[in-house]
């Protein structure tokens, strides 16, 4: 099943910002003093969790040969290399098929005999069953992806899989960890409708789950597992039914969560789950056609949202790399892209002096040249549709 999205997916960025975003509203009711005690917790949570731990902090990195600045590109930790892998994305120009890896010193690009296509908004995550990384969907300007590939950490090398089935071809989909150590599919667009089929790779075929209960429809949405407890965390993202809202996968089915306090809807923000501080940390993002700069963490035992309000912060952005680097022991963002024609290559670290408890309640100059597909007229990383459904032309 999906939410049919109508409308022209040309020209995208100016039909977002003309749009709001604010998908939900604020009903007054006479309760005054249910507000006020709701008001009074929700000051009570937020000062204690703040009492449980020194605030983290971004810091601007300097490494050694940093890649070409570009958005949408989809990036993730290798446990096997020791290293963060990033792969194409949109550089302003042209969609990028180059592969490049990170390990806190510098950024490298790897050179394969074969890579996948140039795209943008396509996602990737770690497959713990096969110990390879699993890449699928996309845009390349013209058509919606639907290719599978695998990326081999130990021989540094992309094949491309041949599954008997497989989602369908979308942009912007949730790739993530299952529970079980495979990688998991949720959602995109597909250019017509949004999906919430949700599918699990298997090491040779895509495999469709029907949990019980699924999250609405939705592409572009924060995805993170916290690798501790084995809780996926979803916020936001685009949809034609309101997506401004929280879910959690335990393995089995979705929860819709109702946290006291949450971010604004955000589309295209970056998430990953720090051990260090116990929750899945999301950064940034378009709200209503503004991109954002503020760093959120989700305290599941709390089941809210917690606003970490750091000295420092990269620059607002969409559509950035982010990743826990885990022999570094530090979330790491790269790259993005502010309105429509500033794109970064810049990278950042999330940096806690402490490790809490759960509560109760200038940027270097690329030398590496990648291989970019040209775009002609105006180029955009990804049709971002419309968040409301609107008849065609």
């Amino acid at each position: 099943m999906a939410r049919s999205m109508l409308g022209d997916l040309h020209n995208p960025a100016d039909r977002l910002k003309s749009c709001s975003m604010k998908l939900t509203q604020v009903r007054y009711s006479s309760h005054a003093s249910l507000i006020i005690c709701c008001c009074i917790s929700i000051a009570f949570a937020a000062s204690a969790a703040g009492a449980l731990f020194s605030s983290p902090d971004w810091v601007e990195l300097s490494p050694n040969n940093p890649p070409p600045a570009r958005s949408y590109l989809a990036m993730t930790y290798d446990p096997v290399s020791g290293k963060i892998i990033a792969f194409g994305g949109f550089g302003g120009t042209g969609y990028l098929n180059d592969t490049w890896s990170f390990d806190g010193t510098s950024w490298t690009q790897i050179v394969t005999p074969t890579a996948p296509p140039a795209r943008a908004a396509a996602q990737m995550s770690y497959d713990s069953g096969t110990q390879k990384i699993v890449l699928f969907g996309g845009y390349d300007g013209t058509h919606y992806l639907g290719d599978t590939w695998l990326w081999d950490g130990s021989t540094l090398q992309w094949t491309q899989a041949t599954p008997q089935h497989h989602p369908a071809a979308v942009t912007g989909p949730m790739l993530f960890p299952d529970p079980n150590g495979r990688a998991d599919l949720f959602g995109g667009y597909d250019g017509h409708f949004y999906q919430l089929t949700m599918w699990q790779w298997n090491g040779s075929d895509w495999t469709q789950l029907s949990p019980p209960k699924v999250p609405f429809a939705r592409s572009s949405a924060a995805v993170a597992t916290n690798t501790l407890t084995g809780e996926v965390v979803m916020f936001g993202g685009l949809g034609s039914v309101n997506p401004n809202n929280t879910w959690t996968y335990d393995g089995s089915t979705w929860t819709q969560q109702s946290p006291a306090v949450q971010p604004p809807l955000v589309y295209s923000a970056s998430a990953a789950f720090d051990p260090s501080l116990q929750g899945v940390v999301l950064f940034g993002g378009g709200s209503g056609g503004v991109d954002q700069n503020t760093t959120w963490l989700w305290d599941q035992v709390g089941a809210t949202w917690i606003h970490l309000s750091t000295v420092h912060s990269p620059p607002a952005r969409e559509g950035a790399g982010m990743a826990y680097d885990a022999a570094l022991h530090r979330v790491i963002l790269f790259g993005g892209q502010v309105n429509e024609n500033v794109y970064f290559n810049d990278t950042w670290e999330l940096i806690s002096t402490s490790t809490p408890t759960p509560t109760p309640s200038p940027t270097a100059t690329a030398t590496a040249t990648p291989t970019p597909t040209p775009c002609t007229g105006r180029c955009s990383p990804t049709p971002r549709p419309k968040p409301m459904p609107a008849p065609r032309p």
